[in-house]
């Protein structure tokens, strides 16, 4: 149902930025694994999706800013791979539907294939009408795409401003790789706080769907100056050369789970609990606590992952 201004409450935000959190962390373990099960590490695609995997830790990062700036902590509940659900996006909804020019696509945890590269073209999927006045929903279900999500988000958050306050839980773990962003962090509270939401959720934006235009360069302040072969291209760009190049990258083999040795469920169960740790590790970063060991879990999770597709394994998150 849509909401009219006076009815968005600090609730319906809230919700809204667990949306956020939700749908930019459940991106990550789709992302690795299809990453990981590139059996040649130096292709384009490997560099690509890399890139990408980087980028939605810092939209993570962004995000859970935010929250924490409106006064919600964040919640890193297992992610979900089935079907063809993504969270709190409706493809049905956008004009006109993506999803025939994607089909395949499957959201399920799987190599570097076909249905995973249309699953990520559609979630970075540009919303090409935009501009126009935000659609707020009382749900976090019934948006067509993730520009649309953050459109309504942005809305909102202006909105309610005045719960803005900086300085809560900030955390900043990417400004090395950024030198044109003025700020990663919520610092100021009320209407100058708004102004820092917004560069924030606009860098969400920007790197993924290139809300300036499907192909067109990324502004210079939302590249990254540190580490990517191709900076100024946008999440979905990356995905469609990826779909568009002819010879897909060689992946690893895959055994039906049915017909695991007790090693490959092993390998299995040891990434589900190095995962679990790291979600652990999440909350209690955004909470403001300083968990040990964070970037060494997040390496041992893509180690984990790879180590699954080495020996036939589909990698499973819960």
């Amino acid at each position: 149902m849509r909401l009219k201004d006076d009815e968005w409450t600090i609730a319906h935000l809230h919700q809204h930025l667990q949306a956020a959190v939700d749908l930019e962390f459940w991106t990550i373990p789709y992302y690795m694994s299809a990453l990981y099960s590139v059996v040649d590490r130096t292709t384009q695609a490997v560099q690509l999706v890399q890139s990408v995997v980087n980028q939605e830790m810092l939209h993570v990062q962004l995000a859970c800013n935010i929250a924490n700036a409106y006064g919600l902590s964040p919640r890193f509940a297992a992610p979900v791979y089935r079907g063809h659900g993504i969270p709190h996006l409706d493809f049905a909804l956008d004009k006109p539907d993506p999803r025939p020019e994607f089909a395949p696509y499957s959201a399920e945890i799987g190599p570097l294939d076909i249905p995973r590269i249309n699953g990520m073209c559609l979630i970075e999927y540009p919303e090409w009408d935009t501009g126009g006045k935000a659609i707020l929903r009382d749900t976090i279900t019934e948006y067509g795409s993730i520009g649309e999500f953050y459109d309504a988000l942005q809305y909102g958050a202006g909105l309610l401003r005045r719960h803005i306050q900086g300085g809560v839980r900030q955390v900043d773990h990417f400004s090395a790789f950024y030198n044109n962003m003025p700020s990663l962090t919520v610092t100021d509270s009320d209407g100058d706080g708004y102004n820092q939401v917004v560069l924030l959720i606009n860098t969400i934006r920007e790197q993924g769907e290139g809300t300036s235009g499907a192909s067109a360069a990324l502004p210079a302040a939302y590249q990254n100056t540190a580490d990517d072969s191709d900076p100024s291209w946008p999440h979905f760009q990356k995905f469609q050369t990826i779909r568009q190049t002819v010879e897909k990258p060689l992946t690893y083999p895959v055994t039906l789970a049915v017909d695991y040795s007790d090693h490959q469920r092993a390998l299995a169960a040891t990434l589900v609990e190095t995962f679990g740790r790291f979600r652990t590790a999440l909350e209690q970063l955004f909470a403001g606590g300083n968990p040990g060991g964070f970037v060494p879990l997040m390496i041992s999770v893509g180690a984990c992952i790879q180590n699954c597709w080495k020996n036939g394994v589909t990698p499973r998150f819960g």
